[in-house]
């Protein structure tokens, strides 16, 4: 019986298999990976490597084993993920897993904009598979909008957000999250709402952005077809943007992204990351 991390490769996945490996021996942890090529460092760390593709569900039934608890973490292909997330919840079923956990989306079935659409339909399907789960409904990612520092420095800070508030943590505030839910008691059937302790608007991360970089970094409340121009314009295929200016209008602007439950301190038993903490580390990795 192993602890299964699909998407293992991945930024999330990553910082998973770091954070179970600090709890527990390698041989307990498998990595689920398309390409066993990009997994060689998990496997010098002793991780088994598994070959699991959401696209070829035939991987699938080979990389579940009876008594496995399996992090289902949601694939990054939108508009493909429920057939994706489908497969695994059927390999896993058919292979008797003690347990599925699924990285969605904060909110869960009250989340009515696009892109927690096929979360909420992952979530009915692992119910309806009488599957043992525990729900992890991620909020953002405060990367989300670090990983843009180098743009934002040069043309500002850019949404469609109406100044709602933003409850974003680390990756790596989530991964520990999801490390405890694999490997703690009593997260059988829990469905757990993931955020960071401080909700914060677009102009005040602009305004924190300028602080540390010494620059003025202006905050542009876009109208959504601007702002779908933007994203477009930069290159993102329209599909995707128009999602994530959907983010910003329909979730964002009223406020389901703000959390505020406590559920991630409480889980990985301190203060999530603060967004100044996050900051300074994106500013100094472009310098």
């Amino acid at each position: 019986m192993s602890i299964v991390v699909t998407g293992a490769t991945g930024q999330l996945g990553r910082l998973v298999i770091d954070a179970l490996l600090a709890r527990v021996p390698a041989a307990e942890v498998a990595a689920a990976v398309r390409d066993r090529g990009r997994a060689a460092d998990l496997a010098a760390r002793g991780v088994e490597l598994r070959e699991a593709d959401y696209d070829r569900p035939q991987t699938l039934a080979a990389a579940i084993r009876p008594g496995d608890t399996v992090l289902l973490i949601s694939g990054s292909e939108v508009g493909r993920r429920t057939a994706q997330h489908t497969a695994v919840i059927e390999a896993a079923k058919a292979a008797g897993a003690a347990r599925l956990v699924y990285t969605g989306v904060l909110g869960g079935p009250d989340a009515d904009f696009r892109l927690a659409d096929e979360h909420k339909a992952t979530e009915q399907l692992i119910l309806d598979s009488g599957l043992p789960y525990t729900f992890l409904r991620n909020g953002w990612y405060t990367e989300n909008y670090t990983a843009l520092i180098p743009v934002q420095l040069e043309h500002g800070v850019a949404g469609s957000t109406a100044g709602g508030r933003i409850g974003t943590a680390t990756r790596a505030d989530y991964a520990a999250a999801a490390a405890e839910v694999l490997t703690g008691e009593g997260h059988t059937n829990r469905v757990y709402e993931l955020s960071g302790d401080t909700a914060w608007t677009l102009e005040e991360y602009a305004a924190e952005l300028s602080r540390q970089s010494g620059r003025e970094v202006a905050h542009h409340e876009l109208p959504a077809e601007a702002n779908l121009g933007v994203l477009t314009g930069a290159g993102l295929p329209p599909q995707l943007a128009e999602i994530l200016v959907d983010v910003d209008v329909s979730g964002i602007a009223r406020g389901l992204l703000a959390g505020g439950s406590g559920d991630l301190a409480r889980l990985i038993g301190r203060p999530t990351t603060p967004l100044s903490t996050t900051v300074a580390e994106a500013l100094a990795a472009t310098r």
